[in-house]
């Protein structure tokens, strides 16, 4: 499918829009909403999920329709599924005055999934063969949470988890783009496996810290364990916020390899509908098996937010990422990437938002990074709907 299956894609996404409303797919089948059921609420348990489904049109069009180095929405003229995700959540309430426990479990099959496993966990969930090597399944949280009544409360999160790290997220309906961020697709994990606390210091801090398995591991030399933790702050008007974060430990018992990654990301409101996200990452590992050398990587990203409506944004972001020695993108050779994206979302309701964008991408590096290792540079067009329900 070329260009022409954007337009496609178009009538697609306004059909599905007059048809979702706000009803969810649960409501249209039974007539009822499966969360105000009377013991679901009693548990404050909450049902729920997402389809997240999109093409993306390379301008240099190529036989493999691979858009690499971009990952997840990764095939060119190609509609893909990238998420169908349903999850079930127990809620924990940090200001009660007795202990609580809560929890949250997530399942998600799609084209996104295959970047998103651990390994130990749901890395061979299915085999490749049965059904498409674009395809998979994952498990990407199911996790504990527990509330102490201690000071303001403390929370633990207890299993496997997203990652605090960055600004962008692999849940796709809390993310203002389709296309993800070098940084957030080569600089940072996704998930993580072990312990996680969080405690409000007062009104404006927020600490967290914990112990776990390293980057995207659920069980996979255990004891090379990680700290995690950060700091995040909020000013009293919520106009400002900044949050610091940092994993660093063993990526193998066995190895010599040790890991640091840092993240900032500072966003300022310029009004209740202007707002600007700034976010830095820093890394660097020692003594890689692979290159026998220290590696660094580190990006600097921008982001623009503004609302024209209460249906309508639009977005920008710009962003530069620094493989210092080419071993992220995994291309052997030291490179800058530099990507600016601009966007549009539309939202008609709760259920049902439609995210367009224009995204241009350059590389700085010893060889040719796009279309098939043909050119430095590249153009796409993207359209994807994001259902809930």
């Amino acid at each position: 499918m070329h260009l022409g299956g954007l337009f496609f894609w178009v009538l697609v996404g306004l059909l599905g829009s007059f048809s979702v409303q706000a009803e969810s797919f649960f409501e249209v089948l039974t007539h009822k909403d499966l969360n105000q059921l009377s013991f679901v609420k009693e548990h404050r348990l909450t049902f729920g999920g997402w389809m997240a489904s999109g093409i993306t049109s390379n301008l240099e069009n190529f036989a493999n329709h691979n858009n690499s180095p971009i990952t997840f929405n990764d095939r060119n003229d190609e509609l893909q599924l990238n998420q169908l995700n349903i999850f079930v959540q127990k809620s924990v309430d940090i200001e009660a005055d007795s202990w609580n426990f809560g929890g949250r479990v997530d399942l998600m099959y799609g084209a996104d999934s295959r970047f998103t496993q651990a390994l130990g966990w749901d890395k061979n969930l299915i085999h490749q063969q049965s059904i498409s090597n674009l395809y998979d399944l994952a498990i990407p949280q199911v996790y504990l949470e527990v509330s102490a009544p201690f000071g303001k409360g403390i929370a633990a999160k207890i299993g496997h988890f997203y990652t605090i790290l960055g600004q962008e997220v692999v849940s796709a309906p809390n993310n203002f783009f389709y296309s993800h961020a070098y940084a957030m697709q080569y600089g940072e994990p996704f998930t993580h496996s072990g312990v996680l606390l969080s405690y409000a210091l007062n009104d404006n801090f927020t600490l967290s810290s914990g112990v776990v398995s390293g980057w995207d591991n659920f069980n996979e030399d255990f004891i090379a364990g990680n700290y995690l933790g950060g700091i995040s702050w909020a000013s009293d008007t919520a106009t400002d916020t900044v949050s610091m974060s940092i994993i660093s430990g063993a990526i193998n018992r066995l190895k010599p390899d040790q890991r640091t990654l840092a993240s900032l990301v500072f966003s300022h409101s310029f009004s209740n509908k202007f707002r600007y996200v700034f976010q830095h990452d820093f890394a660097y590992q020692f003594q890689n098996v692979q290159y026998q050398q220290n590696v660094y990587w580190y990006s600097l990203g921008s982001y623009l937010f503004y609302d024209l409506t209460e249906t309508w944004a639009v977005g920008l972001r710009g962003e530069w990422f620094r493989d210092d020695n080419g071993a992220r993108l995994a291309l052997g050779t030291p490179g800058s990437y530099y990507e600016v994206t601009a966007g549009i979302n539309w939202k008609p309701n709760s259920r049902f938002s439609m995210r367009p964008e224009l995204r241009y991408d350059q590389a700085q590096a010893l060889i040719n990074v796009y279309n098939d290792h043909q050119s430095q540079q590249q153009i796409t067009v993207v359209l994807d709907v994001v259902v809930n329900f």
